[in-house]
């Protein structure tokens, strides 16, 4: 894994290194939460170019599929892929492009909207929608190779992810309920 200092390029010079937008597909699975997928789906979109300036001598990417779930449906994924009991708020898949395919990361995020919104009031001052955004930043980093694995490389990830965040205008992902 490459070691990359903090990125302090803006949200446009970073989407300008990769010619390519990536492909953003959302599967909303879960349904405790009524979320704007329309504005997800931008965040997506801002993030990915901030992730991809992490690996500039890589392909740009080519799509990654967002599964919003719940804690009943991120579950089971959490069991095959991590072989962790129970739910958890973001697990990540990264898949290299198959021979004759266009060259390009192929990634998956199983996000955990149920998670976010009962995490949230713990943190003061802290949103569902800002703990969501951070739960999608997070599961980015992670498709650039990032590792939260120790203490040092937790803490620098979460630095990253703050930081993109602050680059990427707050926005609503959680619907209001109507009155």
């Amino acid at each position: 894994m490459r070691n990359h200092g903090p990125e302090s390029s803006s949200l446009e010079s970073a989407q300008s290194q990769k010619s390519a937008r990536v492909k953003i597909i959302l599967n909303n699975v879960q349904r405790h939460s009524r979320l704007d997928t329309d504005a997800i789906k931008r965040l997506a979109s801002a993030l990915a170019p901030l992730a991809q300036a992490r690996m500039p001598d890589e392909p740009p990417w080519r799509e990654v599929t967002i599964h919003l779930l719940d804690d009943a449906g991120i579950a089971p994924i959490n069991a095959a892929i991590m072989a962790h009991e129970g739910a958890t708020d973001v697990i990540t898949q990264r898949y290299e492009t198959m021979p004759g395919e266009p060259a390009g990361l192929i990634g998956e995020l199983f996000v955990n909207v149920e998670r976010a919104r009962r995490a949230a009031p713990r943190r003061p001052g802290w949103s569902p929608d800002r703990e969501l955004a951070l739960y999608l930043a997070h599961g980015f980093d992670h498709l650039t190779g990032a590792d939260d694995g120790t203490s040092v490389g937790r803490a620098r990830m979460r630095r990253r992810e703050l930081g993109w965040l602050a680059r990427i205008p707050g926005a609503r992902l959680f619907r209001r309920a109507s009155r």
